[in-house]
């Protein structure tokens, strides 16, 4: 019973308390090459935006991993994404020294456009589609070359629903996945990486001029709070109002967007026909290889 109860005391004191930083790029470190390790795999290949999250997680697969295991992706689109991020990813994959590949992703787009009887400028569905190419790149790569694709998104993002199912979201391992934004940002100064990336915010690039606190209408210092006290802590919105003193507007919609993506966090539902359905009465233990 010891055991158990020390891990418990342990996970509850990590819940009310600061992050513990330290332990935190361990724990990811770890989990990076037992990952790798479980799928019998060469390394790693992530997708460099130029932003703060993949930033991070590069140097963690790299301290991981090292140089050889990890290889960057910088995948732009002149219309969509700053020459300023182009560099920045550049000057991070230098700095790190890891194998990197530059390519414009234009042709791809407007092959599509070419090609699809109905494609139409949809700016959702054309900004998704960025995301969806991306995705099929760095699966492309990590075929070839016996890799993993590690994903960027951060658990902001992925409780939101901000990314893009099959395309940012579209990965194997997500190391970050357990820090809400406003740590990432923590954990990039404590990691020692540039001022401008820590301070830089935060765009999917899926359209042009497209910022994240813009588009969402609030601070990620607000949404993690709000996030923070409703999926953690268990609080109602009206709880959340008196204790955080955001608005009710902003923090219903914070909870609005949690339960409108839950699809995007798990499978595809099936059709039950039978008494051992996948996913449910049938599961594997958790495993790459």
């Amino acid at each position: 019973m010891g055991a158990p109860r020390n891990l418990w005391i342990r996970w509850l004191r990590m819940v009310v308390s600061p992050l513990d930083y330290d332990y935190a790029a361990k724990r990811i470190m770890s989990f990076i090459r037992d990952s790798v390790k479980k799928a019998g795999a060469a390394g790693v290949v992530i997708g460099l935006s130029g932003g703060l999250d993949s930033s991070v997680t590069a140097v963690l697969a790299v301290r991981a991993l090292g140089r050889s295991g990890v290889t960057g992706l910088i995948l732009p689109d002149p219309e969509t994404t700053p020459v300023e991020d182009v560099r920045d990813a550049e000057e991070l994959a230098r700095s790190l020294g890891i194998t990197r590949f530059q390519i414009d992703i234009r042709d791809i787009l407007e092959a599509y456009a070419s090609s699809l009887p109905f494609y139409e400028e949809n700016r959702i569905a054309n900004g998704n589609l960025r995301a969806r190419i991306r995705m099929t790149i760095l699966y492309y790569y990590a075929n070839i070359s016996n890799r993993l694709v590690c994903g960027t998104s951060d658990k902001s993002e992925l409780l939101l629903g901000y990314y893009t199912k099959y395309g940012d979201g579209g990965a194997d391992i997500l190391p970050i996945g357990d820090l809400y934004k406003t740590q990432v940002r923590e954990l990039a100064r404590r990691l020692g990486l540039p001022k401008k990336l820590c301070e830089k915010p935060s765009s999917p690039r899926l359209w042009p001029g497209q910022m994240a606190e813009s588009e969402l209408g609030m601070t990620y210092e607000e949404i993690d709070e709000i996030l923070h006290l409703y999926v953690e802590r268990g609080k109602s919105a009206e709880e959340i109002v008196e204790e955080a003193g955001i608005s009710l507007e902003k923090v219903r919609g914070v909870i609005e967007r949690v339960h409108r993506s839950e699809h995007k966090r798990l499978p595809p539902p099936i059709a039950r026909v039978s008494k051992f359905t996948i996913g449910q009465e049938w599961r594997m233990p958790w495993s790459l290889g």
